[in-house]
This record gives C-alpha cells, structure tokens and sequence, in this order.
C-alpha cells in the first residue's frame, strides 16, 4: 500500500469538485470577502500573527487536477501569500467602498494560487479598514467565519494536506483510476436518479402555462465588458434591528425576509404571475471539523412583499410551513445538487452552456444569506473589537450581457455582530443607471418603510 493511502482522503467533495468545474468551465471566480473597520490604531503585529494562522487553517490549501481527466482533485497543503498588503496612502472613509470593490477583483485562484488575500487600508479619519478575500472554492461563508475565528484565537488545525506535486504521476494514475472505477456504481446510481427526476420535472412544468419572462438585452459593446455589481453595506443598531422584528409579529430571520422582500419590489424583482417575491435561502451542512470548502443546499420561499412593513405573520408563516415540508421530504432541498458527482464527466462546453442556461431565471430570485451570530473571536483579528464587521459574495470577471440575461440580479448579506445588523446589498437592474448611489437611496427608502435606521456606505 502506497504513503498515499495511509493519510486521510483529501479528495474533494463531489460539491466542491462541481463548483471548481463549473467556475473554470464559465470562466467566472466567485469569491467571499470579509471587512472590518476600525475607529481606533490597529496593532500590525498582531494582524501579522493573525494572517500567519489563517495559512494554518481551513484556507493554507489549494487544489491540485489528477492527471486522469474524470477523476476528481485533491486538496494540497499552500500557505497562501507571505505578507498582508497594507495600501500605501490613506484614503477618505467616502472611497472605503471603492477599496474593497478593488480588494475584490484582486486575482484570487484556489487552484494556481494564491487562494485568498488580506488587505489593510488607513483612512484619512484616522480608522482602518481590512478585507479578507477567499476563493469560494476553497471556502464558503460559514466556513471562512469558522476559519477568521481560530485564526483571531491563534488555533491551528492539522489537516494534513501534502504538499504539491508529491504524487509521482505513475501512481497519481493508477490511484486515482482505481478510485474512479470503485466509485462507479454511485455515478450509475445518480444517473438513474438524474432520469428518473427529469421526467418528474417534465410532467410537472407541462400543466404549468404561465409564459416565461423575456431576457432584457443590452445593446451596444457594452455587454462583452466585465462589470463590479454595485454593493453598499448597511449597519442598524441590533437592539432596533430586534424590535423592529418583534413589533411586527417576527424575529429576525423574519424581518430579514421582509427587508429583502421589500427592496426586490422596488427594484422590479416581483413574479409577474403572483406579485410574490422568490427568496433563495442557502442552508449550511457544516459541522465541527468539516473541512469541505462548500456545504450549502438552497432553499426558495416566495414572499408577498405588500403587508411586510407592518406585519411580518405571512411572511412567517410561509417560511415555517416551507421549512416543515422541507423536513419531511429533504430530497427537495437543491434538487440539482445530488448531480454533482456527474461534473467530471460532462465535456466542458457542455457544462458551461448548463451553467449559462441555469443563470437565465424566469422568476427572478433573490439571495438572501444569513450568517448569523458572529462569534465575537472573529470581530477580533488584532486582538480588539472591531467596530464594523460585514461581509459579502462576488464574482469576478461576469460579464454584462449575463447579468442582462439573468433578468439582473439582487443578493444580500446578513450578519449580526459587534452589536449591530450588517447587512450588505449588491444589485443590479437591467437597463438601470446600476450606480452606488443609486442604490443607496433605494435602500435608505426601504430602511425607512420599516421605521428603521442605518449607517450605509
């Protein structure tokens, strides 16, 4: 038996193996990036000891092919870059967003490297902003929560990646071939699944004759250009956050819905069918010591945006009763992603027009993320609190005629920490001005409608 397999599998996960897949064959990196901002000296110091600890964890690893094309990657041990990059000249606390749009089109590679990257910005005001930038191939939201929290404790995890290119090809080749051929049977099952689901789905939309939305197209040579989907980063006092949800017959999670409900009505995202809003949910699988760079599945709930300003019953109500048949019949939950294991053998045109026709929605869904409870460790990477902690998803290079394509798009951000709701909003409208100030107003609107109040930027 070779060294090999004496050491932990560090293949990926039939998930991360379709996410990598996907990403390359489409040519898009979606990234997650975390912020702090600091109204006080910053200890350099320790964000050095802090940056060496993340190298040490969940994210000191990237990915490495097989030489077999259909067989399925291995994560290996990496690093990640040297040092923190401290920008060169402070800037006005009003160009906080801009840096952290750039942060976020910095080259992230969870295969090449480097898999992620810590920036620090001084503002002119005398406070500090850092940003965390990961590939989502190496780590989802959750994930890289659970990664910045051991990091600011200085607690490393053994994972016991090799390093690079310690297979020789020969027995990279005949591992990896016999693994694939053991893992036959699963791939005969999923296929049979993937039948058998297909004509359930097909004698399901054929009684359904409501007619699909139409692409808005641009025209112009703009829609060959990679675009920033604009983001702004709301901040409402917890404790008003909280009543707000309680006055009006919800919790949080339900007010968050009715939030996200809310703006997608002001930004045309209502099903023409119902006037309900279609909020896509992710729900986490992570348990301790998961080392799986993405353990989502998606939930939808549809949400009718009229009455949520003032009550918050239906919305709570819909979302339990989704919530209860979820529990009976889970097999509903992300129906797509038992075909995962089918990614490597699926050419790689052939997957990137699956990807594309996936991303030309007829219902115009809404991200809602919720990452909840932030433990206070993670609001802590130099060792004192923070006085802003948010975070978001983005994707790097997407381009314009596939955001038009997609009917545009809406995604928001929650999580609580540091005393505070951090919610942060990227948009974009078709045919909008899709400008931040824009979009500042529209949710400065929609704060107001729920009597609420926030710090946006």
């Amino acid at each position: 038996m070779d060294d090999n397999e004496l050491n932990p599998d560090n293949r990926l996960s039939h998930m991360d193996q379709a996410m990598f897949l996907t990403q390359r064959a489409t040519g898009r990196n979606a990234i997650v990036q975390c912020v702090w901002v600091y109204q006080h000296p910053v200890d350099l110091a320790a964000l050095r000891r802090f940056h060496r600890s993340l190298g040490l964890g969940l994210l000191g690893r990237r990915i490495e092919r097989s030489p077999l094309p259909f067989a399925r990657a291995r994560w290996v041990s990496d690093r990640g870059p040297v040092d923190i990059d401290i920008a060169r000249r402070a800037r006005p606390r009003a160009e906080l967003s801009d840096w952290l749009d750039d942060r976020g089109r910095l080259p992230v590679d969870a295969e090449r490297g480097p898999g992620w990257h810590l920036g620090v910005l001084p503002l002119i005001d005398g406070s500090t902003a850092m940003t965390l930038v990961a590939s989502h191939c190496l780590v989802d939201g959750l994930g890289i929560i659970g990664a910045v929290a051991d990091a600011a404790a200085d607690t490393t995890c053994a994972l016991g990646y090799p390093p690079p290119r310690s297979r020789p090809r020969l027995r990279a080749l005949v591992q990896d071939a016999r693994q694939t051929v053991q893992g036959m049977p699963e791939i005969r099952r999923v296929i049979a699944e993937a039948v058998r689901t297909a004509r359930i789905q097909r004698a399901q939309t054929s009684s359904i004759s409501a007619p699909p939305l139409r692409p808005i197209r641009s025209r112009g040579a703009g829609r060959h250009e990679s675009v920033i989907v604009p983001a702004v980063a709301i901040h409402v006092d917890l404790d008003e956050w909280d009543r707000c949800a309680e006055d009006r017959g919800g919790t949080s999670h339900h007010l968050a819905a009715g939030f996200a409900a809310k703006l997608a009505e002001r930004l045309g995202r209502r099903r023409t069918v119902d006037g309900a809003v279609t909020l896509q949910i992710p729900l986490s699988g992570r348990i301790e010591g998961d080392t799986r760079a993405n353990t989502l599945s998606f939930v939808s709930v549809s949400i009718d945006p009229t009455r949520v300003t003032s009550d918050l019953s239906d919305a709570r109500t819909v979302i339990r009763r989704t919530f209860e048949k979820l529990r009976q019949a889970p097999e509903q939950v992300s129906p797509l992603l038992p075909l995962a294991p089918l990614a490597p053998f699926v050419p790689k045109p052939v997957l990137k027009h699956l990807t594309e026709a996936a991303f030309c929605y007829t219902d115009l869904p809404v991200a809602l993320s919720s990452m909840g409870e932030v433990p206070p460790i993670a609001g802590r990477p130099d060792g004192s609190e923070a006085e802003y902690v948010f975070g978001r998803g983005m994707i790097q290079r997407v381009m314009r005629r596939d955001l038009e394509r997609a009917q545009g798009e809406l995604a928001l951000f929650l999580l609580r920490g540091c005393g505070q709701m951090c919610i942060t909003v990227t948009a974009y409208r078709p045919g909008g001005r899709n400008t931040k100030s824009e979009l500042r107003d529209l949710v400065a609107g929609t704060l107001a409608e729920f009597g609420l109040r926030g710090v946006i930027e």
